[in-house]
């Protein structure tokens, strides 16, 4: 029956929103309860192996086309889920440690993930409205978990303002485009696109809402507050899974929604976008000293990486991209789980690169993981931050947009200043004060060593398992 076919469609959405529902129903009768984790790590595992065994099937829609899924479409869930899972794991200890380890945090964090996988198959401006707004409100709510204090308070109220008014475009956008074409479905939209005024307007006013939450330049303003505001491991999630599903959703959107069409260029637009962020991301790291400032601006140019694919306009772009957002999301965790691992010692503001100093050799393990993760952030083979960039930026080559590539190129060989000044801080410089570092646990030891090692190996022989990965992102 069609309604089953459609639930098994959305499956991990399904199972990861159930959990949340688990999740609170435990809370609410045996509070405090630490089943809570376990049953948030296998929702996600199930979730991502459905998501897995979708990922061979071809795109095909579900829900009376309001989502679709399998192909690279479940590819994007994958990230969304594989982003998850690893900071819910280098979560639990942290959030122990600063005493916000509750139940209602990993209820959020489901509730999150199910909207983020409705944003990523969303086909329809309806159902990608309710992805986006399941997921933001939950990311409202984490954003403010630490609420006592005043940057915690200060940038989940920025960053809850900012995104109610982004919204708002992307709505009003929205219903634009519902008045010009007479239908909320992406490919209605797209088989009724024109160049008049009113298609224009919604279609302009829709990416305005996608670039605020992808952090684009000069929609950027709540990032570096929120990410340092908010817990480290937290700050991780949003800045990988969230930023993927809403990718995948631009993706879906530009592929079916915005074709060519005459007298409109939105290769152009994202084009400008794309150098603008990556320009601006860079320069502002470069003289960043807070290490979570420093990966937020960085996030900021890492987004106009991927809004280079963007604006190749052609499925090898919109491949690259995918990938790139693979890649992003396991050196990004595994950076952000390493400085969660030290913020947890006590005695020294550990996000200030000066007070790293001398660290690398005090813990040897974490200081190697830290610099491979930064190493790749930075573009730098052989890890999987190259052939992210690589596949990006052929695409803008092929595509005939050489001058973007160059300026993206020499944007990604500045990053590597900021990169390599926190190891020259780890290795070269000496300890302001003595130090004592604890043993991190099992599981944050675990998760950062797997991440490590998908780091090496994706960067080495990036393919997954049933073939190569650029042939199995063939539509969207």
């Amino acid at each position: 029956m069609d309604y089953i076919s459609d639930l098994q469609a959305f499956l991990p959405g399904i199972i990861t929103a159930v959990a949340g529902l688990v999740v609170i129903t435990i809370e609410a009768l045996k509070s405090g309860s630490k089943s809570v984790f376990g049953i948030t790590a296998v929702a996600l595992v199930a979730a991502l192996f459905f998501a897995i065994l979708d990922l061979g099937n071809p795109v095909t829609e579900a829900f009376s086309g309001m989502l679709v899924h399998g192909g690279a479409v479940a590819f994007g869930s994958i990230i969304i889920l594989v982003g998850t899972l690893f900071c819910v794991f280098l979560s639990n200890d942290y959030l122990e440690d600063i005493g916000h380890n509750y139940s209602e945090v990993y209820a959020l964090v489901l509730f999150a993930t199910s909207g983020m996988l409705c944003l990523a198959g969303a086909n329809d401006l309806v159902s990608l409205f309710l992805g986006l707004e399941t997921m933001s409100i939950c990311l409202y709510v984490l954003a403010g978990l630490m609420k006592n204090e005043k940057e915690g308070a200060e940038g989940a109220l920025k960053y809850f303002l900012l995104g109610a008014f982004s919204t708002g475009f992307l709505l009003y956008g929205s219903a634009l485009l519902y008045g010009a074409t007479g239908t909320t479905s992406l490919t209605g939209i797209g088989a009724a696109a024109s160049g008049d005024l009113l298609f224009v307007a919604g279609a302009a006013l829709l990416l305005i809402g996608f670039l605020f939450k992808v952090s684009a330049v000069p929609f950027h303003m709540w990032t570096p507050d929120v990410y340092q505001a908010t817990p480290t491991t937290l700050t991780a999630y949003f800045a990988t899974s969230s930023k993927a599903a809403t990718f995948i959703a631009m993706i879906l959107v530009l592929s079916r929604a915005l074709p060519a069409v005459e007298g409109l260029d939105w290769q152009a637009v994202l084009s400008v976008v794309a150098i603008i962020t990556m320009i601006f991301g860079n320069i502002i790291a470069l003289v960043q000293d807070n290490i979570k400032r420093m990966l937020a601006y960085s996030s900021i140019a890492h987004a106009g990486y991927a809004l280079v694919g963007l604006a190749s306009g052609s499925i090898e772009g919109y491949s690259a991209v995918s990938f790139y957002l693979f890649a992003y999301t396991l050196m990004n965790v595994g950076a952000f789980g390493v400085i969660a691992y030290y913020e947890r010692n006590k005695g020294l503001d550990f996000s200030d690169v000066n007070n790293l100093a001398g660290l690398g050799f005090k813990k040897p393990l974490m200081g190697v993981l830290l610099s491979l993760f930064l190493f790749s952030l930075a573009g730098i083979p052989p890890f999987v931050g190259f052939v992210g960039k690589y596949y990006v930026f052929a695409a803008a080559i092929n595509a005939g947009m050489i001058p973007l590539a160059i300026i993206g190129v020499l944007a990604s060989a500045a990053s590597v200043y900021y990169y390599l000044r926190v190891m020259v801080y780890l290795y070269f410089r000496e300890a302001h004060q003595e130090v004592e570092l604890f043993d991190p646990s099992m599981l944050t030891k675990g998760a950062l060593v797997i991440l490590a090692i998908l780091t090496v190996y994706y960067g080495i022989e990036p393919v997954l398992p049933t073939g190569g990965l650029m042939d199995m992102l063939t539509s969207f």
